[in-house]
């Protein structure tokens, strides 16, 4: 896991999308991440996960982020990025082992980071932002 600056000057020239979202938004860009990603070039498992750890991250950003938030999704040469960040409190000690089976949280950002080839984040009182990327293969 990587932790501290999440540099923005890296972000790929072709975005994908940016998009602010809320509740109401989550499901449709769940799709859209989807689309997008797939015609990137990720597919099977690999885009049906990354598919799973942004909803992970766009559902934390509504959840315990204040409520909104902003996707970013771009295109590399050879992965596809994707960095949400919200206006929350920010989160406190991450674990780095795998939650409990009867643990009742603590599996998001673990699922997260386990789908996902990268994992960077950033966390404090005015916000989190986290960055995640899968290769794409072939």
């Amino acid at each position: 896991m990587i932790r501290g600056r999440l540099p923005s000057e890296d972000i790929g020239t072709e975005v994908l999308i940016s998009e602010t979202f809320d509740r109401s938004r989550v499901a449709p860009l769940r799709h859209a991440v989807a689309a997008r990603a797939g015609a990137a070039g990720l597919t099977g498992d690999r885009l049906d996960d990354f598919v799973v750890a942004v909803n992970e991250l766009l559902t934390n950003a509504v959840r315990h982020g204040g409520g909104t938030g902003h996707l970013t999704l771009w295109c590399e040469a050879c992965a596809v990025t994707c960095e949400v960040v919200d206006s929350g409190a920010g989160v406190g000690q991450l674990r780095e082992e795998k939650p409990a089976p009867d643990e009742p949280g603590g599996w998001g950002l673990y699922l997260v980071r386990e789908l996902t080839d990268t994992f960077a984040i950033k966390s404090g009182p005015e916000g989190t932002a986290v960055r995640i990327s899968s290769r794409v293969t072939g």
